[in-house]
C-alpha cells in the first residue's frame, strides 16, 4: 500500500469518527434550564433510538388547539436499563411529562420524568451535561 493511500485512509478514518462527536450536544446548547414545564397529553409516538429516544404527545391548549410536543429522552439502551419497556407507552395513553423547554421556542422539551396513568414515574433524563435538577410541576 502506498504512502498516499495510507494517508488518505487515516484522514478518512479521522473524519468519520469525528461526525458522531460533533452531532451530540449538551443540555445548555438547546434547552433552557430556567424554563421548567410539565405537560399532560395523549401519546402519539415513541421513537426508540440512540443517542436519544423521542416521545411525542398531543397537548390541548387553553384555546382548544392541539399541539404535538416532542420530548427528548435518554437513548433506548439507557431507558431499558432504567426500567422502561415498550408496553409501558402504548399510543393513546395519557401521560404527564416534566422537563425543560427548548431555547428556540419550538414545542420541544428535554424530558426528565414521565408519569404513567398507573402512577409510576419513569426517569427520562437525557442530557446530563449542564441540565438542572427535576423541574417544579406547572399547572
Amino acid at each position: 500500500m502506498s504512502l498516499n493511500t495510507r494517508i488518505l485512509l487515516v484522514g478518512l478514518g479521522v473524519l468519520l469518527s469525528a461526525a458522531p462527536a460533533a452531532a451530540h450536544h449538551s443540555f445548555a446548547a438547546e434547552y433552557d434550564g430556567n424554563k421548567p414545564v410539565a405537560l399532560t397529553g395523549t401519546l402519539t409516538k415513541m421513537l426508540w433510538s440512540n443517542p436519544h429516544a423521542w416521545v411525542y404527545i398531543d397537548v390541548k391548549g387553553a384555546d382548544g388547539k392541539v399541539v404535538t410536543w416532542a420530548f427528548e429522552t435518554g437513548g433506548a439502551n439507557a431507558l431499558y436499563r432504567r426500567g422502561w419497556k415498550k408496553p409501558d407507552l402504548p399510543v393513546g395513553v395519557v401521560v404527564t411529562i416534566e422537563g425543560f423547554l427548548a431555547k428556540d421556542g419550538s414545542p420541544t422539551v428535554n424530558a426528565t420524568n414521565i408519569k404513567l396513568p398507573d402512577g409510576r414515574q419513569l426517569f427520562a433524563g437525557s442530557s446530563g451535561t449542564g441540565s438542572p435538577g427535576k423541574p417544579a410541576s406547572q399547572p
